[in-house]
């Protein structure tokens, strides 16, 4: 249920089309019959924005955007299909300061983004409705309340007064496209004789594993019989006030909601019956989210039904920087590629948007955690304003309304990088706690939401709030400070609500369709690079930094030498990188409960920020997530001189009977030495060995004491279905580096189909570092990945939905230091 009305009984016409939009001057119109005949007309769409409606007639480039905050917006629409009587007009989000008007008359004045309003009107027949969304580029120019500081990479400073989103505020970060127009729905809704509304939903999942659904509505119908109903059990409502009727249902033994690394995300219908009729409500589920700060107050640790998850994924941006789309078809294609990489977290980050219902039902059904932050980053807001904390109000309300019964929302967060921004200026702590992070939205989320945790602010804990070693970070510490990977160690992370940003470069296909230029020094390319405002380096610098690190080149050098193989090992640089640094996060006794990377999709193609492109295409980092974050995992740690650890890892609910590998190889292809364990592994756990305890005798595999010559080039780790099976998992450790063992391996690709899938089975007969398909048609489960010798590889081809079902895979396989390409 939606909103503050969320009626049951009640009939809802969408306003979606029959729009025209026109541009003026600010302020050169007063009300809809000021707007000069001579106007240009633009036909748009609701829910939809300015640049939208520009960009569909050719009128407005995302790439190289126009302000669209300098100019008024008209949007004007005839009801025709509108039949007189009393309504309520419901808009759902009008970005931002926005009069509207019925047949000339104002009815709303509104002045926040991210508001909803209901307007109770009388409709004649064939009424005018039109919106007027001022520029807003006057009232952030206004003064405002004196701020203690001033962020750098927010722009103008005049946000902070204003309730709008800050995507296409931040330049370095995204494109300049301002959110200008009604970018959610606007509903007509007539209520029928027999109408429910302020439906309020709440779940509990009790000590002893039962179910509570309590449900609370009002009805205007005299002594009607109402009934909850969910599973097999029907609830009677019972009259608690005037109007005012609640239920609660209670399931014995429920199917508990998990993450889907963890388990199933079992979900409940459930409806309401009035008289006998029964309306379908929505779905929810059942668990129990708790907050870990250890013993000493610093951990920070999320556990689902008693048990502690470690949280990985990545940050959401928004599925259309142009459109802020909020269907469930727009979300639906990251989220799933999300849920297939094995994330099991999306944070919906302080300079973003707010998302309809439609994504988290989505995140429900898919087993993803959410972590919401509240529209609240880097500023100084206003503290007694009472119209801003109005609004605060309101949009806190709403927001919490709308997925109140949404299992998949596991925290709630005040805002992003406040008290980091204030802290980096070195003003004091008591300079950087506000009443809207600490007082008002946490008064509300225990009041509407007190199944969720509530943290004030992300990053915060720490002695500074940006501090690893405590509380919620933003951990770069690996990535744009350049440390060595040692630090992700070192900086003892407890949770990163934020971490390792690269310049991700997409696949080739992608940079052909969508930016075929030059690399690196195209002035088209630089502006997709991702930087700092005032920053004298990019995070292409930082993704060079590393590629030096790994592979001993000169990444400066090779571009010059060689574009092609730069661009490649700079898709597989990032890749590693994270494999490397998940893997000290997740080993056994790590200190860090989870890590989400910076971010999720980029707004734009090209070497942005996002693990999948802007196209929906995965990039090369996104299958290096996909193998870091399995739920049943085998890592490999260098110890130096104690050694290399091999940790194996099972967050399932079953045992798993599994055997366990290790083999190192000279040259990429000679045995050296191998050993081995036959593992029965419990549900949720974790076990380490000493590779010298699977040798059963001491062996340099880490290359600490050198004894002499290296014996060997690579380490692999496998875990196995028993008695041989396939692999599970596996790892690999370079012990003189990853240029040492590159190889020309001979890589050889069978083509095998079951019923309407396609599988791809590879063996080499040396390492092959970073496999990698070229194929039209079909994305691969796995690509960049490391193949050593002495286990065949198989790997599924997804068939895109433009192809046939008759159409065979095909094309080559390349590999990093192979001379040869294989064709298939």
């Amino acid at each position: 249920m939606r909103g503050r009305m969320a009626s049951i009984g009640a009939e809802e016409t969408l306003l979606c089309e029959g729009w025209n939009l026109v541009l003026t001057e600010p302020d050169a119109c007063a009300n809809p019959h000021d707007l000069p005949m001579s106007a240009q007309v633009i036909a748009a769409e609701v829910p939809g924005t300015v640049a939208a409606a520009l960009e569909k007639i050719g009128l407005f480039d995302r790439e190289n955007p126009q302000p669209l905050d300098t100019k008024d917006a008209w949007y004007v629409c005839r009801l025709f299909d509108a039949q007189p009587g009393e309504v309520i007009l419901r808009f759902e989000g009008l970005a931002t300061l926005c009069h509207v008007f019925l047949n000339g008359q104002e009815i709303l004045f509104s002045e926040s983004m991210f508001t909803m309003h209901e307007v109770p009107v009388t409709l004649s027949g064939g009424d005018e409705l039109a919106m007027c969304f001022r520029a807003l580029a006057p009232r952030l120019a206004e003064g405002g309340p004196r701020a203690r500081w001033r962020p750098q990479m927010i722009t103008p400073q005049g946000l902070k007064n204003v309730r709008t989103t800050l995507l296409g505020r931040m330049p370095g970060w995204c494109p300049e496209i301002h959110a200008v127009g009604p970018w959610r729905p606007i509903t007509v809704v007539r209520r029928d004789v027999v109408s429910i509304d302020n439906v309020s939903v709440r779940t509990v999942l009790e000590p002893d594993g039962t179910g509570r659904l309590s449900v609370s509505l009002h009805t205007d119908v005299d002594s009607p019989e109402l009934s909850l109903r969910c599973g097999e059990i029907v609830q009677p409502f019972e009259k608690v006030g005037d109007k005012l009727y609640s239920a609660i249902l209670r399931l014995k033994d429920v199917e508990v909601w998990w993450p889907h690394t963890h388990g199933t995300p079992r979900l409940y219908d459930y409806s309401i019956l009035v008289d006998g009729v029964e309306h379908r409500v929505g779905q929810t589920g059942f668990r129990r989210i708790e907050l870990v700060r250890g013993a000493d107050g610093n951990d920070f640790a999320l556990q689902v039904n008693g048990e502690p998850i470690f949280c990985r994924g990545a940050v959401w941006t928004t599925a259309d920087i142009v459109r802020l789309p909020g269907r469930r078809a727009d979300y639906e294609p990251f989220l799933r590629l999300a849920a297939e990489a094995g994330f099991n977290m999306v944070r919906i980050g302080g300079t973003m948007a707010y998302e309809t219902p439609e994504f988290f039902e989505l995140c429900d059904e898919l087993g993803l955690l959410v972590w919401q932050d509240f529209m609240f980053a880097n500023f100084d807001y206003p503290k007694n304003d009472k119209t801003f904390t109005a609004h605060v109000h309101a949009e806190v309300e709403e927001f919490l309304h709308g997925v109140q019964g949404s299992p998949s929302l596991a925290v709630l967060c005040g805002g992003s990088e406040i008290y980091q921004q204030a802290a980096m200026l070195g003003l004091p702590g008591e300079f950087w706690t506000g009443p809207i992070t600490e007082e008002i939205i946490p008064a509300i989320a225990g009041r509407m939401r007190p199944d969720v945790p509530y943290v004030p602010n992300s990053p915060s804990g720490g002695a500074m709030p940006f501090s690893p070693n405590a509380g919620v970070t933003h951990y770069y510490g690996v990535g744009a400070y350049m440390r060595p990977l040692a630090d992700a160690r070192r900086a003892n992370v407890r949770f990163a609500a934020e971490s390792l940003a690269f310049a991700q470069v997409p696949q080739q296909k992608t940079l052909h369709r969508h930016l075929d230029v030059s690399p690196v020094h195209s002035p088209l390319w630089k502006a997709r690079v991702p930087r700092d405002r005032g920053a004298s380096w990019d995070f292409e610098d930082v993704r060079d930094f590393y590629l030096r690190e790994l592979y001993d080149l000169d990444p400066g050098r090779l571009r010059f030498e060689n574009r092609e193989l730069y661009l490649d090992i700079s898709r597989a640089v990032t890749g590693e990188v994270l494999e490397e640094t998940f893997a000290e996060w997740r080993r056994t006794g790590s200190s860090c409960n989870g890590a989400l990377v910076w971010t999720l999709q980029d707004l734009l193609p090209g070497p942005g920020w996002g693990v999948i492109d802007s196209t929906g295409e995965p990039k090369p980092v996104w299958y290096a997530m996909r193998r870091a974050f399995r739920p049943v995992q085998v890592l490999v740690t260098d110890e130096g001189t104690n050694g290399l650890d091999v940790h194996v890892i099972n967050e399932t609910a079953h045992s798993l009977h599994l055997d366990l590998e290790i083999v190192c190889f000279k040259n990429g292809k000679q045995h050296v030495v191998s050993g081995g364990r036959i593992l029965t592994l419990a549900p949720r756990a974790k076990e380490r060995f000493a590779s010298t305890d699977l040798f059963g005798a001491f062996f340099d595999t880490t290359y600490a004491f050198r004894f002499g010559p290296p014996s060997h080039d690579i380490v692999v780790a496998r875990l196995r279905l028993p008695d041989g099976g396939a692999v599970v998992a596996d790892a690999f450790h370079f012990p003189l580096g990853r240029s040492k063992a590159f190889h020309d391996a001979e890589i050889r690709i069978s083509l095998q189909r079951e019923e309407s899938v396609w599988f791809a089975e590879l063996a080499t007969d040396r390492l092959a570092q970073s496999v990698h398909f070229s194929l039209d048609g079909f994305r691969p489960d796995d690509d960049w990945f490391h193949l050593a010798p002495g286990a065949p590889k198989r790997v599924r081809l997804h068939r895109l939905t433009d192809r046939d079902d008759d159409d065979v895979p095909s094309g080559e396989i390349t590999s990093l230091g192979g001379l040869r390409s294989f064709a298939f």
